[in-house]
């Protein structure tokens, strides 16, 4: 079943980017510490003078401690009053009491249907690595790891292309109680920029927990000659951890995108979303 917006109440989809340095993650945590969920849902809680009410974001992807988000997608479910009283200032007025390390680009009312996470058909993400003797670029600091052996990117591509289809990436997640670790990874490729920075995409219609960054830390002991090209599918059909696999540092990771249906197939897309997913199905 997918969620029902209640009576009396509009869906409100949020296009969003951040820089995860200071934040303790998306998802809101006790303690007071900071994440983005927690910014974003006290600045809408101000701009739209709502008093004590927070409204609750869901989130297309949940981010770790120091991932950041080029395309983050989010909604929350408003009064419509409050909508429309509030919708034609909104943005603006969010640009003014969030802080300069996350913003809200778009505010639009949702189309029927529309579930920022289950409605979602992949995520993409980058990682990128520096492998320059003398270190990374001071102003990329945040945001490229630093790798201190020369990378063979042809290498890391083939091996990378190994893992492409439907999987059970047990080898690579962190499990989690009652969740299923099968999922579809759609592209995977490696490819270094102009000025040397080695850039890993993957894409997939979802992500178990620390998985890319996983598969990130396998590649580069493939890219630096640690292990072969064979290596990192031999660990994913061993379907157990394997203590060589390290997830690497968050921060080199961003999300860069997460893609939906078109409007007439986003209920379709959600009853699929939800279902238990067993292998092969």
């Amino acid at each position: 079943m997918s969620d029902e917006v209640a009576a009396g109440f509009v869906r409100v989809r949020l296009d969003l980017s951040y820089d995860g340095t200071a934040f303790s993650g998306w998802a809101k945590q006790a303690g007071g510490r900071r994440t983005v969920q927690g910014e974003v849902e006290d600045a809408l809680r101000t701009v739209t003078r709502a008093g004590d009410v927070t409204y609750d974001l869901t989130v297309a992807g949940r981010t770790d401690a120091g991932v950041h988000a080029r395309g983050q997608v989010a909604h929350v479910d408003l009064p419509v009053s409050l909508w429309a009283e509030h919708q034609e200032k909104l943005l603006k007025r969010l640009a003014g009491r969030l802080p300069k390390d996350v913003r809200v680009w778009r505010v639009t009312e949702a189309p029927e249907g529309f579930n920022a996470r289950f409605a979602a058909l992949w995520r993409r993400y980058v990682y990128r690595v520096g492998d320059r003797p003398g270190g990374v670029d001071p102003l990329l600091r945040n945001h490229v790891l630093w790798h201190d052996w020369e990378l063979d990117v042809d290498v890391m591509d083939a091996a990378a292309k190994s893992l492409v289809g439907e999987h059970d990436f047990a080898a690579y997640a962190k499990k989690r109680e009652g969740a299923t670790t099968i999922r579809e990874i759609l592209d995977f490729g490696v490819r270094r920029r102009g000025d040397g920075v080695v850039e890993i995409e993957v894409r997939a219609d979802a992500f178990c927990h620390n998985q890319v960054r996983s598969m990130v830390g396998a590649l580069l002991f493939v890219g630096d000659g640690h292990r072969g090209a064979e290596w990192p599918r031999k660990v994913l059909d061993a379907g157990v951890r394997d203590s060589a696999v390290h997830v690497v540092r968050p921060h080199g990771l961003t999300l860069e995108e997460v893609a939906y249906p078109a409007d007439e197939s986003l209920m379709e897309r959600q009853r699929l979303a939800r279902r238990v997913r067993v292998r092969g199905q």
